[in-house]
């Protein structure tokens, strides 16, 4: 976890650019899986209809599945205390989300004078039961040293301008550990239903480097 510090400028790259010396491209990864694959089935340590259930089974994940439950957090406080409290019990009993077992998984919320960012420092641990996959620039050089020394400054280049009064929190996320970030609710959607207030709920204001907004490009 680390605290806001605007101490530094620097005339760093947009961190929205993968850096080009990161992981290799999505085609040769995709090589390297299909090969993988295809291996462990040839040694029968696992069956193709296995691997093709797990294959689906990660599709079916993305980011809409992390608004339903920013929503329910929203508009059920009760429901918002437990997630907070346990999100795996919570998401599992309530919602019938399974988070798996590989890592614990934490929710955090944002408020007026807090505001949560999520990083991955070591490489890209990310949330993908709820979110799938990460976004290229959470997994670029540049977000994951840059938005820990100058946080204020990188939120500033996502459009996400914040009051000098609010506070922000650096989290970064482990193998252990990933994070949800429940943005603030906007204004003016109190009497809104769950389906409008999750068209709200983009995954970069679940990761913390935009605000929920009726803006927000899903």
């Amino acid at each position: 976890m680390h605290d806001d510090d605007q101490g530094h400028t620097h005339g760093d790259p947009d961190p929205h650019a993968p850096s080009p010396d990161d992981a290799p491209p999505a085609s040769e990864w995709e090589f390297l899986e299909k090969a993988l694959s295809a291996l462990l089935a040839e040694c029968g340590v696992i069956e193709e209809a296995d691997i093709q259930r797990m294959m689906n089974f990660t599709e079916s994940r993305n980011p809409a599945l992390g608004a339903k439950v920013v929503a329910r957090a929203w508009t059920d406080s009760g429901f918002r205390d437990r997630l907070l409290c346990d999100a795996r019990k919570s998401l599992r009993e309530e919602m019938g989300i399974d988070v798996g077992t590989i890592a614990e998984i934490a929710a955090v919320e944002n408020s007026d004078k807090l505001h949560h960012v999520v990083v991955c420092t070591l490489c890209s641990c990310y949330p993908r039961t709820l979110l799938g996959q990460p976004p290229a620039w959470y997994k670029s050089r540049e977000y994951r040293s840059r938005i820990v020394r100058e946080p204020r400054k990188v939120l500033k280049e996502f459009g996400t301008v914040l009051p000098s009064d609010v506070s922000i929190r650096v989290l970064d996320s482990t193998a252990d550990l990933r994070y949800l970030v429940i943005p603030n609710r906007p204004g003016g959607t109190e009497d809104w239903p769950a389906h409008r207030l999750e068209a709200l709920v983009s995954r970069d204001s679940m990761i913390g480097t935009a605000l929920a907004s009726d803006q927000n490009d899903k």
